[in-house]
Formats: C-alpha cells, structure tokens, sequence
C-alpha cells in the first residue's frame, strides 16, 4: 500500500471509530443530532457533553501513548520498548499519585498540576531507567534496558501499593484512577492534556530523520552529522511529555504504545517520518474503540478500559517476544 493510502486508510478508521464511539452506547444517539441538535434535546446533551468529550479525550490518550512507543521502540532498536515496559508509565502514576494523595496544587499551575507532576515522574523515571541500565552494563543492550525498565516498574509499583494501603478519603479516587478509564471525564480534562500531547508529539516529529538516523547505530549517526545525546534526550522528553499526560488524564493503559507501532510498522514499514504520524492516528482509532467495547460489553455497567487494552494487548506481546527470539536462535 502506498503512503496516501495508509493514511488515507488510518483516517477512515479513525473516522468510523470516532463515529461509532459518538452514537453506540446504553442509549443510542440518532445520526441527525451531529448535524442538527435540538437545544432542548436530550440526546444532544449526551452527544456534546458526556460521548464527544470521552471520545475525543480516548483518541487524545491512545494518539500519545502509541507515538510515544513508537518513538521509544526506534530509540532503542526493540518492538518490546513502550512506556510500560520501560517504567515510563509506573513513573508517571507515582507523580499522579502523590497529587491526589496529597492534594497537591500548586499555584502557577492550577489545573495542569497534575499532568505535570505526571511527566516529571515519567522523565525521572525515564532518565533512571537508564543510566542504570548503563551501569550494569556499558555496552546498554536492550535486554538489559527492556530488565531495568521492569525493576523501576515493580519498584515503583510497590509505592503505588503503600499510598494505596495509607490511603483514607483519596483511596476511591486513586483505584478508580489507576484501572485506567476515560469515563466522565469531560471536556476540561481535554483541555488540561491537549497542550502537553500536542508539544511532545511535535517534538518527536522535529527528530523523525534523526530516529531514522539511529536505526543504523549511534555511531553511524554521528557520521551523518546527528547529535545523538541531544537528540536523545529530547525524543526522551517529548515521549515522558505525551505518556505523564496520557496517565494523568486516564490513568495507567497498558500496551497501546506496544501493539500499534509494532503492527504499523509490519503493515507500512519502518520510516519513522511515516510511522509516527500513522501510529499517531492508528493509536487514536484502537483507544476509541477500546473503549467503546468498555462501556457496551456488560452495559448498562462499564469495564475500564486498561482492561480491554491488557487482554489484547498481553498476547501481542508474547508473539512479539517470541518472534524475537525465533530469529536470534535462527
């Protein structure tokens, strides 16, 4: 398939998703009420305040989870690498967490604390992850990296686990945010994460060549003139700024940013010029989707959508793994 029609393709998906997650549910909003709401209808009022928001705000999450995966999986050279693998997400829940343990608000930042506690927890995380992967082992192997990744998460884990087990009045809210949904959300938190996947997603656009670049080795690329450690570290820190963003809003949602790169590229290639604006696009389609799978399954009740995401999510994993494997030992 060319590239006009992989994204032509990605944009009808996406379109029939959003469609689908604007008008399926317990009750079911007529087609006329997209272009022509009554103002005194009730069905408008479900459509623009409870389904547009919450679909808008699944593609927002799903868009910058998969980029941000993609981008990680062409750092490191690995189809394992994603924000959950690596630790990024744990990190980021920690930063959210403490928040809403806390009540933390902090002046300057009002509404956005929390996004922004999220993405520092997310880029500490991120930078931990590796320089210890570094120390224990110079050559950085990404077995090594994707091992180091899973200790920050467990670890960070276990912290989530005492706030939990200290928690008083926080603790509905904290367990209703870690399963990870987009559910009553609105349109505020759209708002609140629109600015922060917006800047990471365009800095990992401004370093597509550059990931490119490394796909060859870091060595190669710094005879092609790229600055691999700035370059690193801001394909770092836009990913650390779309997944503590994506956590803050939704909560921990796992493998988005490890399924959507990895088919992407086995269907249109590695190019990373295409590959992130594709996953970008494709990641927004399956959370929507996702998600509307969440609230109509056992409706008139809902699953969290973190839920929907691990059982497809977990087994993708596994084939890629193993895949990896046959074609070392091949």
């Amino acid at each position: 398939m060319n590239k006009i029609g992989a994204y032509t393709a990605a944009c009808l998906l996406l379109a029939a998703a959003v469609f689908l997650g604007v008008t399926v549910g317990t009750v079911d909003v007529p087609l006329r009420i997209l272009w022509n709401p009554g103002a005194d209808d009730p069905a408008a009022a479900i459509l623009w305040d409870i389904r547009m928001p919450r679909v808008v705000l699944a593609g927002l999450v799903g868009a910058s989870l998969a980029i941000a995966g993609a981008a990680f999986q062409g750092l490191l050279k690995n189809p394992l690498a994603d924000p959950y693998t690596l630790g990024v997400s744990s990190g980021a829940s920690v930063g959210a967490v403490i928040t809403l343990f806390f009540g933390l608000s902090v002046p300057v930042l009002g509404l956005f604390t929390l996004p922004v506690m999220s993405m520092i927890g997310a880029l500490l995380t991120m930078l931990a992850v590796l320089g210890f992967a570094r120390m224990a082992d110079r050559a950085m192997k990404m077995e090594t990296v994707i091992l180091t990744g899973i200790i920050f998460s467990s670890f960070l884990g276990s912290i989530i686990s005492l706030i939990v087990a200290l928690s008083g009045e926080e603790l509905r809210q904290i367990i209703g945010w870690l399963l990870g949904s987009v559910s009553m959300r609105g349109w505020p938190y759209v708002w609140m994460a629109l600015p922060f996947v917006a800047a990471g997603a365009f800095l990992l656009w401004l370093n597509r060549r550059e990931l490119n670049a490394m796909l060859f080795g870091e060595e190669r690329a710094r005879h092609l003139g790229v600055d691999v450690q700035r370059r690193k570290f801001l394909i770092l820190v836009g990913g650390s700024l779309l997944t503590g963003a994506a956590v803050a809003v939704s909560g921990t949602i796992g493998f988005v940013g490890l399924v959507v790169p990895h088919i992407t590229r086995i269907v249109w290639g590695a190019d990373h010029r295409h590959v992130l604006p594709l996953s970008f696009i494709n990641g927004a389609t399956l959370l929507i989707l996702c998600d509307l799978v969440s609230r109509t399954i056992i409706s008139p009740s809902e699953l969290p959508v973190g839920v929907i995401t691990a059982l497809i999510g977990a087994p993708v994993f596994a084939y890629i793994f193993i895949r990896q494997r046959q074609r070392r030992t091949a």
